[in-house]
């Protein structure tokens, strides 16, 4: 019998290449190269999903929007973008132990009793599943279990129970006789996501597959893995904290960066309704170095507390430290701080911190971090239920955020009385128990909190 020829393959673009090397040539990426097994050629492969597509003419394609499943946990229907759509693949990912499994058994639960549902789990018994349903108080849930990782009997299984939502937890655990390489594999993972989602185009059925992340929190396996689904869904959170963020980084049938906030009780994931509530001060009274943002998640707008400490250096190189926040973005707005501010913070360790673990990638917290820094470094506080969102630029000015009307609007509803925005973002008309503070340039709205 002949030896199996190894190959190393690319993890971001699938690429194989007869011997290692340190940069990938087809994408460029470093130290991307992992050894696997030659696989035979594509024309090999089986389809597995059993039929084969024509061609059609534009025109005569019924584009109708085909009804959502809804899964009966709101947080999950805001991320998905109102619910499951047909013939829709989902990729969920996260950290080891942070509720993947639990959100998505509690889902199937749900919507078991309008929907047939196969759950496929390639990493634990039935019996196991079984047992978190009972501490889910869901041992009577309408959900059809199979314990199978090959996946041509996965598919004999779909094309045997003919349901409508399918659950792969994980698709690294799946592999394909097909391919001769190790289950997990680039190979593998790549052919077994690619046979799943052309049944679920195929056949109008649901798709959820589970993957696993590596130790910089990236889907593990080949980035076109998250090509080929339509939505990948990221848990976030600490796995010491009793709150879990799921965010949707891609979704063609959804708002992308669309958030979803959940609380881990011993009866499984329970959404919450008021996520703002979570990330705000819980202060008796103003402290220094604590300012409010409202930031976007997706179509939400989000109150979160910025936190900052300055504290003289001891000895050697400045730190600058942020969390949750974009480290380089917060060494640009202390030389605009400086420039344009006249504050110093060349002697002084900085550290930035997003409170309740959330990420903040838009520009709009750039003010409430600039004044969050100049609050700590004069001990003075900012005044209190004060929200604070703009973008900042190099030159010192002030720039305008989208949808900032409801950023105050959401500010209102928890009872903050004033706000300091950009000058353009202000509002025409008054609102309701709000003080506008509109403001062009940085040195502006250092003096309005100076007085």
């Amino acid at each position: 019998m002949a030896k199996p020829r190894t190959t190393y393959s690319c993890t971001e673009c699938g690429g194989q290449h007869p011997k290692w090397q340190g940069q990938c040539p087809h994408c460029g990426a470093w130290n991307t190269l992992v050894e696997a097994v030659a696989t035979p050629a594509p024309s090999r492969f089986q389809n597995l999903a059993g039929t084969r597509s024509e061609v059609r003419a534009l025109g005569s394609v019924d584009a109708t929007d085909k009804p959502r499943f809804p899964t009966g946990i709101e947080e999950f229907d805001r991320v998905l973008g109102g619910g499951l759509v047909p013939g829709g693949v989902i990729l969920l990912g996260g950290d080891p132990g942070i509720g993947k499994s639990t959100l998505l058994l509690q889902a199937m639960a749900a919507i078991g009793a309008a929907h047939k549902v196969l759950y496929v789990t390639g990493e634990e018994s039935v019996e196991q599943v079984a047992l978190r349903a009972q501490r889910l108080a869901l041992v009577n849930a309408p959900v059809s279990l199979l314990a199978e990782v090959q996946l041509e009997r996965i598919v004999a299984a779909i094309g045997a129970e003919h349901p409508e939502i399918v659950v792969v937890d994980s698709i690294q655990t799946a592999y394909t006789e097909a391919i001769t390489s190790a289950p997990g594999s680039v190979s593998q993972v790549r052919e077994c996501a690619a046979q799943l989602t052309r049944i679920a185009k195929q056949r109008g059925i649901v798709v959820i597959l589970v993957g696993h992340v590596t130790k910089d929190g990236a889907i593990a396996g080949p980035r076109v893995l998250e090509h080929i689904v339509d939505t990948v869904l990221y848990f976030e959170g600490d796995t010491h904290s009793s709150f879990r963020l799921v965010r949707a980084i891609k979704n063609r049938f959804g708002a992308a960066n669309e958030l979803g906030v959940f609380g881990m009780t011993d009866k499984g994931l329970k959404g919450v309704s008021n996520p703002s509530a979570l990330f705000l001060s819980q202060h008796a009274e103003s402290v220094p170095g604590s300012a409010i943002v409202a930031t976007l998640e997706g179509s939400r707008p989000l109150l979160v507390e910025i936190q900052a400490l300055v504290d003289p250096v001891q000895g050697g190189v400045p730190r600058r430290l942020s969390v949750g926040l974009d480290p380089q973005r917060l060494a640009l707005l202390l030389a605009v701080l400086h420039r344009h501010g006249g504050v110093e913070t060349a002697g002084y360790d900085v550290f930035v911190n997003a409170v309740g673990g959330v990420r903040i990638n838009e520009p709009a917290a750039d003010l409430a971090i600039l004044l969050a820094v100049h609050s700590s470094l004069t001990s003075r506080p900012l005044p209190a239920k004060t929200l604070i969102f703009g973008e900042v630029g190099l030159a010192g000015e002030i720039r305008p955020v989208q949808r900032g009307q409801e950023r105050i609007r959401e500010a209102a509803k928890l009872g903050f009385r004033q706000v300091l925005i950009p000058n353009l973002n202000k509002p025409r008309q008054a609102i309701d128990k709000i003080r506008v503070m509109a403001v062009d340039r940085v040195d502006e709205a250092l003096s309005l909190l100076r007085e």
